[in-house]
């Protein structure tokens, strides 16, 4: 029997962006569906995304951060292998091939993505979108460095969130960590679990936090909720 995919999207407020993203993770010939769980967004994403063609669309009544959206989501995907996929990645959300394709030949049961800048569009006014975050790295070290001690593994992507998955690492995991957290959170689980993980370059882009309040205010959130997670998985060594 086929294996099934299904390609999850946690989104909140992308509505300038999701249909590209969702027509884009529909364009990949292994996915068999199309989750898209809106996370309380505001400016009718959730609409968007049905327009696109999403098969499922999950509408939460308030924004409950990217880890307690995967968590009402998954559930109700029904892949044996599960393609996760930032809202914003637009086009380049066709990359997630590359990362099934390292699942689905038996090599890897986690495949993270390492983002490249091949795919970066171009503007008037510079980069719409960008490989990178547009901080000073200190949550990647943070993460990475946190990752190595509890598994004593040296992961290039720490923070990466688009993935795929075998569903059993979340079944035995039991459920993403809360708000920004997922990532380190999965990572830690699925090695400690004795599975194989992998990272994979693929040409996504995705929006930058700036340099700007906004910004910082953003990666002060990250900080504190990969610091939290750390801080879980360690007291469970």
């Amino acid at each position: 029997m086929a294996v099934r995919v299904s390609a999850i999207i946690p989104a909140y407020n992308e509505a300038d962006v999701i249909s590209e993203t969702v027509r884009a993770a529909l364009s990949i010939p292994a996915v068999s569906e199309v989750v898209v769980v809106d996370d309380g967004s505001s400016d009718g994403t959730a609409d968007v995304a049905r327009s696109a063609g999403a098969h499922q669309v999950v509408e939460l009544p308030r924004n409950s951060g990217k880890g307690g959206a995967l968590n009402r989501a998954w559930p109700s995907a029904m892949g044996d292998v599960l393609l996760l996929l930032d809202a914003d990645l637009g086009a380049s959300a066709d990359e997630g091939a590359k990362l099934l394709e390292a699942v689905l030949d038996g090599g890897a049961d986690m495949a993270i993505a390492v983002l490249g800048r091949s795919r970066v569009p171009q503007t008037s006014d510079g980069p719409a979108l960008a490989a990178r975050s547009g901080g000073f790295g200190l949550v990647v070290k943070t993460a990475r460095l946190g990752i190595r001690l509890l598994t004593g593994k040296r992961m290039k992507a720490p923070l990466a969130g688009p993935r795929a998955l075998k569903r059993e690492i979340i079944e035995r995991a039991g459920d993403f960590a809360p708000g920004f957290g997922v990532e380190v959170g999965l990572t830690i689980d699925a090695l400690r679990m004795g599975y194989r993980v992998v990272e994979v370059p693929v040409g996504m882009a995705h929006r930058a936090s700036g340099r700007n309040l906004k910004g910082f205010a953003h990666r002060g959130r990250q900080m504190v909720d990969v610091l939290r997670t750390l801080g879980r998985k360690a007291l469970r060594i």
